[in-house]
């Protein structure tokens, strides 16, 4: 298999992961919010089970992730080493702190036994403290994700990898869902309305990428019509 067909294989493999990631966050997001629900500790223990499910799916999400700036790495690197470095660190960090707000949440399932078992403690407080952490955890991931992806949806742009109103639209997408993310972090609740776009943009990405892969780089087509010359 030639350059060119292991771009094709890597970006079909990229756009089943992105469908992948998707799915698993929000079906284990769903899980472990309907597990912890108001921290209750009777409901903590009962849905032991169910939160931990939740998290082992958002998990497989942070692992999707970090997959995906692997695979692209090597397909940008030729042409733009800075983004395609840029874009492996963005994706390993959104892993990182995704990760750490869901582990904040599992930490909530021994504790809600300590207080079953001992009749005391601070659950109320630390359920709180779990649930802000992991919230924030998010949004800085997020924020994370969309700065990084704006340099990988420039790269998209300036080597025809994908067509250019595709790279356009990430540019834009990500510039508002990084936007979205920060202005959570300072408490306007408005990221789930700003993340519509580079959301829509990622779905769209992972359709094409499923169906075509990466395409031929505009570097490599002047190279091969010079050689034609």
């Amino acid at each position: 298999m030639g350059r060119q067909g292991q771009q094709r294989t890597s970006g079909r493999i990229v756009g089943a992961l992105i469908l992948l990631g998707y799915v698993a966050y929000i079906a284990g997001s769903g899980l472990l919010d309907s597990g912890v629900g108001t921290a209750v500790p009777s409901d903590l223990v009962a849905n032991q089970l169910q939160i931990s499910a939740g998290a082992l799916l958002m998990l497989i999400n942070s692992a999707a992730v970090v997959s995906i700036g692997v695979l692209v790495l090597p397909v940008l690197r030729p042409h733009h080493e800075v983004s395609a470095y840029a874009y492996l660190i963005t994706r390993v960090f959104e892993a990182v702190m995704l990760a750490v707000g869901i582990l904040c949440l599992l930490l909530l399932i021994p504790l809600g036994q300590q207080y079953v078992d001992a009749g005391a403690g601070n659950l109320p407080s630390l359920a709180r403290v779990a649930q802000e952490t992991q919230f924030y955890s998010y949004q800085i991931a997020m924020l994370g994700l969309g700065l990084g992806s704006i340099l990988f949806c420039r790269a998209l742009f300036r080597t025809r990898l994908v067509p250019r109103f595709m790279a356009v639209w990430g540019m834009a997408g990500y510039a508002i869902f990084a936007a979205g993310a920060a202005l959570e972090v300072l408490g306007y609740g408005v990221g789930l309305a700003l993340s519509v776009p580079g959301g829509l943009f990622e779905i769209a990405l992972a359709g094409l990428l499923i169906a075509k892969g990466f395409g031929h780089p505009i570097v490599d087509r002047v190279q091969a019509n010079s050689s034609m010359v």
